[in-house]
């Protein structure tokens, strides 16, 4: 099987999922509408995407309007950090990345293209993984890195899989005891995350018509699930 697999330019993290999602029966780099869509399964078009949604937008507004499309997206459950020499390429350091991410890392990403998933034909596919980051100590980085450059991104595992098809799935996200109506306030302590992510939240279910708008109270929108209305 590892023959009908090319890495040409693209990442080992995109090119590993690509092989560990891969079925009997799939066709790979298929050619559709004069796009390359990664994976093709009987009717339905797989796009494995590591970052950037805003990156496949025009290839999506062109495929949704013909075909079913999924969105394969990892988000890093575990992270080892892996520091290799500038001069000799080895590796001279590994550690465990104190930041952990969660499926709601998600809206990060749907923030760029929430409309699109008021589609009935567009689903994603969240994958928490494990994996290593390989950072170069070149000085051409990110002060953040102090000057490490990322030189790649490789797959460890898979712990588990999340599939929301219907935008009603995204419900999901919310807490059952979180009552109608809902500020991003409310959103932030129930579950504890920083406003700014439950905006991106809140931003993304609107956008894509799994909640509305309701009120205002003071200076903060008030949200409802669209099917309580």
């Amino acid at each position: 099987m590892g023959s009908v697999f090319s890495s040409g330019r693209e990442s080992s993290l995109h090119y590993e999922i690509k092989k560990w999602y891969f079925r009997e029966g799939d066709k790979l780099e298929a050619k559709v509408d004069d796009f390359v869509v990664d994976i093709v399964r009987g009717d339905l078009l797989i796009e494995i995407q590591t970052a950037n949604f805003s990156a496949i937008k025009p290839k999506l507004l062109r495929l949704l309007n013909d075909h079913r499309v999924r969105i394969v997206y990892p988000i890093p459950k575990m992270k080892w950090i892996v520091h290799r020499s500038k001069g000799t390429g080895e590796t001279v350091g590994r550690r465990r990345s104190p930041k952990k991410g969660c499926l709601s890392d998600l809206f990060s990403e749907l923030i760029r293209i929430p409309s699109l998933f008021s589609k009935d034909n567009l689903s994603v596919e969240v994958l928490m993984i494990e994996l290593e980051e390989i950072w170069c100590d070149d000085g051409r980085g990110s002060w953040r890195r102090k000057g490490a450059s990322i030189e790649d991104r490789k797959l460890i595992r898979v712990f588990e899989r999340r599939i929301f098809e219907r935008k009603t799935d995204f419900l999901d996200f919310l807490p059952e005891d979180l009552l109608d109506p809902f500020s991003n306030r409310n959103l932030s302590e129930s579950l504890g995350i920083p406003v700014s992510q439950s905006r991106k939240m809140t931003y993304s279910l609107r956008r894509m018509g799994a909640i509305t708008i309701v009120g205002k109270s003071r200076n903060q929108m008030l949200f409802a699930r669209a099917n309580a209305i």
